[in-house]
């Protein structure tokens, strides 16, 4: 009875309108309003959806440091009336927006009445504009970093600042390898950057670049940070971007958002001439070095080895028993070279440089191309199935050498091929002339490929160096190592063609 009477005063209570309810809709609404601002009040929006980023105090404090680079060259008639040759993708833009061609005479507007006026063609003598560029003020006393491509074959360099004041240039050095150059203007007190440290840079975190595309100078765009230690070239991991670079961006500056110059803006990944969102940017590092020696010696000093290399893929790097892909696969070695009076052979892999992992072939040039010439040093290399060190003394790197991918000729009369067995070879014997043309110390000479071997790319001429890590001495010792695989199992051979070794894997038919 005391239970039922507590249910009844508890109904009438919950039936009784809360005084809340009477101030009518209006009350409620506000109330909500002002609920959902307690609620954002109370829960913050993550720091990076508050707001976008705000350059504009980078662009103060970095923007007079970056100049605008023009250059000159003797004019070069190309054309029929006389006119130097220009850019037609360039052409195309000044067209486009009205704004007058560098280096070209503006021919007055025509109406049907007024004939052409004859343009009087201009002695080669007479400079012309020839690019635009940019480039960043290193230190007061007026050296600014570019690109080499900027400076490259002109007759005269300027150099603009933000405030318009133009000076004369004289380059210093210029790398092509690395694409950096250095040139110096005769000023003082000038506005300078602040370089920042490259491994710090996060993949994903905002950049602005500055610079005069198509001479529009002080331009800046933005974007992220796309991917780090991309390879493009043999001593240089770039720095991609998806920052918009045009033609005129070249040389100038990559910033991060603490106003510090990272990369120098060199390429652009392009199917059209124009940006396509993928753009490329020299570490600021690696740069340094460079401007360190141009400064210094006036050209830069690399060391060399004397190895032609390649990537190992995951497949040889486990049918080796290297386990995974890394290193640098000697494909061929200079002959009389440090590498080869080391003992260096073609199908080596080299994993280490003085106590220095090598992941990826592209880290070899970079690392022996900062030592200095004369200098000693331990190559760690993988060969058949074990590691071994090896002294090797650096010298100076001076021209490129290409490699002779040309099939060698026979020398001598060779032996009765064996027959063809499980792997679709049929292999012959060196000759000694054979050899010392062919500058092994062994090996079999492919007579006939078919089958497995002829699917994996193996053809007559071919030298089969070693097969499964062991080293190949005589045809009848090849058929007795593959009399004995197991028919199922890949065969991982080491071939050399030409000047070039590589390692193929034979799959046998199943």
């Amino acid at each position: 009875m005391q239970m039922q009477l507590h249910e009844t005063r508890l109904m009438r209570r919950l039936s009784r309108p809360f005084p809340f309810f009477r101030l009518g809709w209006q009350a409620l609404v506000s109330a909500g309003v002002l609920f959902i601002a307690l609620g954002f009040g109370m829960w913050p929006l993550p720091a990076h959806a508050q707001s976008l980023p705000d350059f504009s105090g980078l662009v103060e404090a970095v923007g007079p440091a970056v100049v605008n680079i023009r250059t000159t060259e003797k004019a070069r008639p190309s054309r029929g009336n006389g006119a130097p040759e220009v850019d037609e993708d360039m052409l195309e833009f000044f067209r486009r927006f009205g704004v007058p061609i560098p280096g070209q005479p503006q021919a007055p507007r025509r109406t049907p009445q007024q004939p052409p006026q004859q343009q009087a063609p201009q002695p080669d003598s007479e400079p012309q504009q020839r690019g635009v560029g940019s480039g960043f003020i290193l230190n007061g006393d007026g050296y600014v970093m570019t690109n080499a491509h900027v400076v490259d074959g002109a007759e005269e360099v300027f150099v603009t600042l933000t405030d318009k004041r133009e000076f004369k240039a004289r380059v210093i050095g210029a790398d092509k390898r690395t694409d950096v150059a250095l040139v110096k203007i005769e000023a003082s007190g000038l506005p300078t950057v602040r370089l920042g440290d490259v491994s710090r840079l996060k993949v994903g975190e905002w950049v602005i670049a500055i610079g005069s595309p198509f001479g529009l100078d002080n331009t800046v765009t933005a974007g992220i940070v796309s991917a780090k230690a991309r390879d493009t070239g043999d001593f240089l991991p770039f720095i991609q971007t998806d920052v918009a670079i045009n033609p005129g961006n070249s040389g100038g500056p990559l910033i991060n958002m603490r106003g510090e110059v990272i990369g120098i803006n060199s390429q652009i990944y392009s199917r059209s001439g124009g940006f396509m969102g993928i753009s490329f940017a020299i570490p600021i590092d690696e740069a340094t070095r460079v401007s360190d020696q141009l400064r210094s010696n006036g050209r830069v000093i690399r060391g060399r080895i004397g190895v032609q290399i390649d990537q190992v893929t995951k497949e040889v790097a486990e049918s080796i028993g290297l386990g995974k892909p890394a290193g640098a696969m000697v494909r061929s070695v200079e002959s009389g070279g440090p590498a080869d009076k080391a003992g260096v052979e073609a199908g080596d892999i080299i994993t280490k440089f003085e106590s220095r992992a090598i992941e990826k072939a592209g880290d070899l040039p970079r690392i022996v191309g900062g030592v200095k010439p004369g200098t000693k040093a331990t190559l760690q290399v993988f060969r058949r199935g074990a590691f071994k060190e090896l002294g090797v003394t650096v010298v100076e790197l001076e021209s490129e050498r290409l490699p002779n991918a040309a099939a060698p000729e026979r020398g001598g009369v060779p032996k009765p091929p064996v027959a063809i067995g499980m792997l679709g070879l049929a292999v012959s014997d060196l000759s000694d002339a054979q050899k010392r043309e062919l500058k092994v110390k062994s090996g079999v000479r492919v007579e006939m490929s078919e089958g497995a071997a002829a699917r994996s790319g193996i053809r007559e001429g071919d030298v089969v160096l070693s097969l499964d890590n062991t080293e190949i001495t005589s045809a009848k010792q090849f058929e007795a190592i593959v009399g004995k695989l197991d028919k199922p199992k890949s065969v991982t051979a080491l071939v050399k063609r030409g000047d070039w070794v590589n390692y193929i894997v034979i799959r046998p038919a199943r």
